[in-house]
């Protein structure tokens, strides 16, 4: 064969071990265009040129072409006709499948598929129903569970079938978290919340006081249910004037009549339990012990009892407090029934040190105005008083002043005595209990009372934090019952993923527990850590919840178009080694699809 035909082709040499005269070792590579021939039965190669000197990418470009690959212009080669944020979306939903979430809601079909899309939408991205609705279609939710199309109807519909389903859900859940096997000690948290509603139409708006500090608007009061961990059981929406006792008798008598629990262990806030409704709750029509046992409780003490308890040499004395922080008394205002009385000398210290930066201030205020009743520019009794009055209970103070007024004085004093009186309290709680002492110690009601902080965090996630429950706008008080029930679900589905990505987070994974139930609670060491360093070992940066969901946000599903090809392909982005992470806490590899 001649030597100019025949076909060429790269061949790349790589020489290593070079040393040159400086006494440094190199590696050399080469690249040649060469053209194989035979010559009579020996096969020989020519090279045709040197192509050593080309960037790399032209010599594959070469190379590729020689071997018969169809070469196309990069912007030609591949097309993707869409990207969706996928990852934050894929992990809510595996986890709400981890839990059994579908199931629990009820059978197959497109209610339960919108159902659900609106408890991982609050989750992901908490906004009103209509902005949910048109969000859909910015997310791979919308496609994968079949809601992208919805419209108004369907979502008020399905929030309909929820609404009717919410005593199912929530026996399944406490099934779940309240029942003696998973919960030995039988005990469950309970506490009320409010959010201001917009409009006025609502059967269960009404004026009542506002824990949002929203005065003057009308409200909806809702009581949360929980486990002793906090983790969220049932809900129960009252109107906006509904007191603590009534919700906290109608909650009682769910569990009891609705989730068949004997024998519970309610724990509530001071005024939310109260003697009287206890004792209506455990008696039957005809005086004698009701059907699956009677409830105990555990709540605390109002100032005035605690006050009464201290007086007149009574059982609650500041010697008691000499070598211990808690102390068990008894009396006989409260027969059948434990008291233990705790004192926190931190919260003690903060609490007189806020009073007093409280009455300072209030003096502070009334200073210009005393100096204008002094220098005649302000007179008159009822003008002086007026003005007073307006400044007197700004810091909600005025009980701890008297102000002695005439025509032209104005002198303000401190109420030494009753300022006294409080401060004796500073820093004690009294806790009443009828559980007896061989079921639950003294430092175990403690802390099973301040379990509530779970219940306060809870609110706390779904009002503002996570979930963003207020304001609601809904009309209907169907819908309005069960927009609150699509909170409280998708806060429990928070709880379970909180928990999972706390290494993640900045989260304490393994708070401490503390020896003294009374002293404050503290974070672990690496808790600590994690706020100092911002950054894990491997130099990633800790998130917060949110931060992590709209880190996940970033892992897109892409719909790609090849060259030459018609249809598209599926593709997600290469994952983040925190994206990684996140999917293996929740024991699931990262889903192509939500289905």
């Amino acid at each position: 064969m001649a030597r100019n035909t025949g076909k060429v082709h790269v061949v790349r040499v790589t020489k290593t071990g070079y040393v040159d005269k400086q006494g440094r070792s190199k590696d050399y590579s080469s690249a040649y265009l060469r053209r194989t021939y035979r010559d009579g039965g020996t096969v020989r190669n020519e090279t045709v040129a040197n192509l050593s000197a080309l960037p790399d990418r032209v010599i594959d470009l070469i190379d590729a072409g020689l071997k018969g690959q169809q070469l196309v212009p990069a912007g030609e080669a591949v097309t993707i006709t869409r990207s969706l944020p996928h990852g934050h979306v894929a992990a809510v939903h595996a986890m709400a499948r981890t839990l059994g979430l579908p199931a629990l809601l009820g059978p197959a079909g497109p209610q339960r598929d919108l159902a659900m899309a609106l408890i991982i939408s609050r989750v992901v991205a908490p906004a009103s129903k209509l902005s949910t609705l048109a969000w859909w279609d910015d997310a791979t939710l919308g496609a994968d569970l079949g809601v992208a199309g919805a419209s108004t109807d369907d979502i008020y519909a399905a929030m309909d079938w929820l609404a009717g389903r919410q005593d199912g859900i929530e026996a399944g859940l406490a099934a779940r978290h309240l029942a003696p096997e998973a919960n030995p000690s039988r005990m469950a948290l309970f506490d009320l919340s409010s959010s201001w509603m917009e409009g006025r139409c609502c059967p269960l708006a009404a004026r009542g006081y506002s824990r949002d500090g929203k005065k003057g608007r009308l409200q909806i009061e809702y009581g949360l249910l929980t486990d002793p961990a906090g983790r969220p059981v049932a809900v129960r929406v009252f109107p906006g004037s509904t007191g603590d006792p009534a919700a906290f008798t109608e909650i009682a008598q769910v569990a009891r009549e609705k989730f068949a629990l004997a024998r519970m262990v309610m724990v509530g806030d001071r005024g939310m339990i109260t003697s009287a409704r206890i004792a209506a709750l455990n008696a039957a029509e005809d005086g004698t012990e009701p059907p699956g046992g009677t409830y105990g409780w555990i709540t605390a003490l109002r100032a005035p009892a605690i006050r009464k308890l201290m007086a007149d040499d009574g059982p609650l004395q500041l010697s008691l407090f000499d070598q211990q922080d808690l102390a068990e008394i008894t009396s006989d205002d409260f027969r059948g029934e434990r008291l233990i009385a705790c004192r926190n000398p931190v919260l003690a210290a903060e609490r007189a040190r806020k009073r007093e930066d409280l009455l300072q201030a209030t003096e502070k205020l009334l200073a210009p105005l005393i100096a204008r009743v002094q220098a005649g520019r302000l007179t008159g009794a009822g003008k002086i008083g007026v003005e007073a009055g307006k400044v007197i209970n700004k810091y909600k103070t005025g009980k701890h002043f008297q102000l002695t007024i005439t025509d032209t004085s104005l002198a303000v004093t401190r109420r030494q005595a009753q300022i006294e009186e409080e401060a004796a309290l500073d820093g004690f709680y009294v806790l009443r209990t009828p559980v007896p002492a061989s079921d639950l110690d003294a430092p175990s009601v403690v802390s099973a009372y301040k379990n509530l902080k779970y219940v306060e965090r809870d609110f706390r996630h779904i009002k503002s934090d996570d979930l963003d429950l207020r304001p609601v706008f809904h009309r209907l008080e169907e819908r309005v019952r069960s927009h609150v029930l699509i909170c409280m679900l998708a806060c429990y589905l928070t709880w379970h993923l909180r928990r999972a990505w706390a290494p993640l987070t900045f989260t304490d994974e393994n708070p401490p527990h503390p020896d003294n139930p009374v002293a404050p609670a503290r974070r672990s060491p690496h808790a600590q850590a994690k706020a100092s360093y911002q950054h894990d070992p491997a130099g990633r940066p800790y998130r917060n919840f949110r931060g992590l969901l709209e880190h996940l946000a970033t892992l897109t599903r892409n719909e790609v178009r090849f060259a030459g090809a018609s249809t598209t392909v599926p593709m997600l982005t290469e994952p983040t080694s925190t994206q990684r992470e996140a999917f293996d806490l929740i024991g699931i590899p990262i889903p192509l699809t939500l289905k």
